[in-house]
């Protein structure tokens, strides 16, 4: 069964901040206390394991001196875009 548009642009987004709460060098560890959130939130979120609310979501991206708008726009634009091949 196909995903809808928001599970798409959901999926995406606890991707890139993924993504970006390793380029910045923080651990899940870091994100979870500033956040006032549990680790085990937080990697259950990084792993889809658990569709975070938006509270979280926001309390993750404060977290990370990242703001939410710009991340949605990020993963709508990625979904528009064909998947990139990896290369070996």
């Amino acid at each position: 069964m196909a995903k809808s548009k928001p599970e798409i642009i959901g999926s995406s987004v606890v991707r890139l901040l993924r993504q970006k709460r390793e380029a910045l060098g923080l651990s899940m560890n870091t994100v979870a206390k500033r956040a006032h959130l549990s680790h085990s939130m937080v990697s259950r979120v990084e792993h889809e394991l658990r569709r975070p609310t938006l509270d979280t979501v926001l309390r993750i991206t404060e977290a990370m001196g990242l703001e939410l708008w710009p991340l949605i726009k990020e993963a709508e634009a990625a979904k528009e875009q064909p998947p990139k091949v990896k290369r070996q």
